[in-house]
């Protein structure tokens, strides 16, 4: 489940290719940047399925796109399989991260019976070479305590990663720094980057990583420091996001960003410093949740998203 729509519920409960010469959409390649520029349309209110969505990357200048395994699972043949494949390679186009189509958060024969349907799903990430999965932890819960929630969490996330593991793919956890989720229900749970190596290391799978987000980073008030403490590898996926003004630290909500650099809240350019001091090679994306740029035509919103990520990227000379 999308986690608009499940925090909702806990809350309630083209330019042209001529026209881009100026360069302010395609970021400068720099050899020392190890990580991809990614586009997932759906953060930022695009609505696309996978040809149109490899379509807008090669006219804006993302490198890697989200694999849409649903999507490749129900419509499409081995041929048009391996033209989207002939297609993303002669433009070099890589594959970013999807969700995990597991209900680990439910009671545990909702968990079963989605658990059955991993392996066919990583088969078919297997054959368009994707390798990314990511899934977030929601940092309090209701009945289960801080070290019951961790048993449940480490054994169900470890058992998919150990489906995982066997298609060469890895698990991205995000953790959720914001206060109000952390008191929203009675027993509060993972909420810091420190709490989140803990989990990933209880999962006892070595293909566990991170999705580290620069807005729950904020929110946690975890710091350059603690990125600088990880490996390269011990992250799977990056999202850069901005926050809101007006409001503390403590007060941020989850669903309501900004693009990164647009208010300054967040201190982006440490948080970049630290992925680049580790050698991060995988994709950075944004997930503002912003009814704003949801609300934009197409084209305007990548336009935008991808002006965003370049000011970003040039915070670190990249």
């Amino acid at each position: 489940m999308e986690r608009r729509k499940f925090l909702s519920n806990s809350a309630l409960a083209l330019l042209a290719a001529g026209t881009m010469g100026n360069g302010c959409l395609i970021a400068k390649t720099n050899t020392a940047r190890k990580f991809k520029i990614a586009l997932n349309p759906g953060n930022i209110g695009v609505k696309a399925n996978l040809t149109q969505t490899l379509d807008y990357a090669i006219t804006y200048g993302y490198e890697t796109i989200s694999p849409f395994v649903e999507e490749v699972m129900l419509d499409y043949s081995p041929g048009q399989l391996a033209d989207l494949k002939n297609k993303m390679k002669a433009n070099e186009i890589g594959f970013g991260s999807t969700n995990l189509p597991v209900a680990f958060r439910k009671d545990n024969r909702s968990f079963l019976e989605d658990f059955k349907k991993l392996a066919p799903f990583c088969k078919t990430m297997e054959k368009l070479g994707a390798t990314r999965i990511n899934t977030w932890i929601i940092s309090s819960h209701n009945s289960l305590t801080y070290n019951e929630n961790m048993k449940q969490h480490a054994y169900r996330l470890g058992e998919c990663a150990r489906v995982m593991k066997d298609y060469g793919i890895r698990l991205g956890l995000e953790y959720l720094g914001t206060r109000p989720l952390l008191i929203q229900n009675k027993y509060p749970f993972i909420s810091t980057l420190k709490e989140g190596k803990e989990l990933i290391a209880a999962t006892g799978q070595s293909n566990v990583g991170f999705v580290l987000d620069s807005f729950h980073w904020y929110t946690a008030n975890d710091n350059k420091e603690d990125i600088l403490q990880l490996k390269a590898e011990d992250i799977v996926v990056v999202d850069i996001n901005d926050a809101r003004k007006g409001f503390s630290r403590e007060t941020q909500v989850d669903l309501k960003r900004e693009l990164p650099l647009s208010t300054g809240v967040i201190n982006l350019k440490a948080f970049m410093e630290g992925l680049v001091a580790i050698g991060y090679d995988g994709p950075i994306r944004t997930e503002p949740f912003n009814q704003v740029l949801n609300d934009m035509e197409n084209d305007a919103a990548l336009q935008a998203n991808k002006e965003a990520i370049n000011k970003v990227l040039a915070l670190v000379d990249l």
